[in-house]
């Protein structure tokens, strides 16, 4: 790797590769309500016209009445430029880096003007790019009028504070682009904590002030009332603040933990029962809630965008010889997913860590589809799930290279292809999930009393049949279950 820096200009077509089209949204994930039963309108239409309704904008004079919260977004889009820093790999890894990153910031509701990256060994500690670099950056940013530069990374407080001081404009890395956009998606109340909680965790080492104001210190006459007995050094504007962070960190933490409570008793109740999980995890916008949506016919939001499901969803089905499971939609990875989000969402990422098979959904159409497998399994080291079995469905055949596809399957021998959206190996993704669920191990013969058809529901629920018949002392069968539930039949056993 050379020293010296080379810059490379991404072309500005590649940052609109994910322009939010209405149109195409609504086709992919919206049903016009006029044109649907009302019956038959699902938990995620309801969801996905919510996030696209008609709202009326206050003092915003327009032609139009009424206009969607989409195109008001359009209206009043933060002109951004990205600035990314490539230290290793290839220059189409730099790119798809950047790429996902234009991506990010135009599900953040921005557009993006420009896009540019420089070749280093390493970030530069004081100024992320080049100190050379940030007069060339500051002049594209008067040339396009941004208001924002977005960086390719997590930045350092002071490589915050000296960009923003440099180039007096908006500087936002991509921890904080992400945490924008969680914010934004988070509907329930506990994901809405979850997202708060990270959000402050991030702030608190990023404090700063302008004009010496966070340095003011409390004492004497002051507005909030300290006065007698207030007067000394007393704490600091940014102390103040710090202090003020941390106490409502305590209180979120408090409040995700009492959360938390309900998931883990439902959890123990599965496990109590012996019902099997399956969680569906991978890179974002990869077709998980489709993926489970087809699966289970469960109904929840599918839109075209980066971490457009931040709520996990459970629902219960069954296998063909009639066992019963869940499986669980969670929150979408990405490369580099912030330390704080991870640490946030804890209690929902243990939906992942607790289950007994992960299907691992990958899009088959993305340019770097191995990168984000990589991705994936690091943030499932982190949570401690790297040991729990893994299927591998590659969705979107429908759209993407077959010969991509192929070589995936060649690298992940466990694997299945499948399109969420046309059905295509659906059938088979389903016989791999169920060949992979755990199996009772506790063989029985029993004759169950035709008064007790409460065991056979559940030997059927729960266990494997052997054989079956029924005679007139009662049912005799024969098969596998599990311990608790073979205790139960112990009393009739044959």
């Amino acid at each position: 790797m050379t020293n010296h820096a080379e810059d490379f200009t991404l072309d500005t077509e590649l940052a609109q590769t994910a322009a939010w089209d209405t149109d195409d949204d609504f086709e992919s994930g919206y049903a016009d309500p006029d044109d649907t039963d009302p019956e038959e309108v699902t938990t995620g239409d309801l969801d996905l016209a919510a996030r696209h309704e008609l709202r009326r904008v206050a003092g915003l004079r327009t032609e139009l009445e009424d206009i969607t919260e989409v195109e008001y977004r359009q209206l009043r889009l933060e002109r951004v430029v990205l600035v990314g820093v490539w230290t290793d790999g290839t220059i189409e890894d730099a790119e798809n880096s950047m790429a996902e990153l234009a991506l990010l910031a135009e599900t953040a509701g921005s557009e993006v003007l420009d896009a540019i990256y420089q070749r280093r060994q390493n970030p530069d500690p004081a100024t992320y790019v080049g100190r050379g670099k940030v007069e060339g950056l500051g002049e594209i940013v008067q040339a396009t009028g941004a208001d924002t530069v977005i960086c390719d990374g997590e930045l350092a407080p002071s490589q915050l504070r000296n960009l923003e001081d440099r180039l007096k404009v908006k500087v936002v890395d991509r921890t904080a682009l992400i945490l924008d956009i969680f914010a934004q998606h988070a509907k329930s109340k506990e994901g809405k904590a979850q997202v708060e909680l990270a959000q402050l965790n991030y702030m608190k080492q990023r404090l700063r002030g302008w004009g010496g104001n966070l340095s003011r210190q409390v004492g004497g006459r002051v507005a909030g009332g300290a006065g007698i007995g207030g007067r000394g050094p007393g704490e600091t504007k940014i102390e103040t603040d710090r202090r003020r962070i941390n106490d409502r960190i305590a209180k979120l933490r408090r409040e995700l933990k009492a959360m938390a409570g309900t998931r883990t008793t439902m959890r123990q109740e599965r496990r109590r029962n012996a019902v099997p999980s399956v969680a569906i995890a991978g890179y974002t916008n990869a077709g998980k809630s489709s993926l489970l949506n087809r699966l289970t016919g469960a109904g929840v939001l599918v839109e075209n965008a980066l971490f457009a499901t931040l709520d996990p969803t459970t629902r219960r089905t069954q296998a063909t010889d009639g066992r019963v499971y869940t499986m669980s939609d969670t929150v979408g990875f990405v490369r580099h997913l912030p330390h704080q989000l991870v640490e946030a969402f804890r209690s929902t990422l243990e939906e992942v860590a607790d289950s007994d098979l992960i299907v691992h959904v990958v899009d088959g159409s993305h340019a770097d589809p191995e990168g984000q497998i990589n991705a994936v399994r690091e943030v499932l080291a982190e949570i401690g799930a790297a040991d729990i079995p893994e299927l591998i469905v590659i969705n979107k055949t429908d759209v993407a290279d077959p010969l991509v596809v192929a070589r995936l399957k060649q690298r992940e021998p466990h694997s299945v292809a499948v399109s969420a959206r046309t059905g295509e190996g659906i059938a088979d993704a389903l016989a791999a999930i169920e060949a992979e669920l755990p199996r009772p191990q506790v063989e029985f013969d029993a004759l169950v009393p035709y008064a007790r058809g409460d065991l056979v529901d559940q030997i059927h629920r729960l266990g494997e049949i052997d054989s079956l018949e029924h005679t007139a002392d009662g049912t005799r069968i024969a098969g596998r279950a599990t311990e608790a539930l073979a205790g139960e039949l112990a009393a009739y056993a044959v």
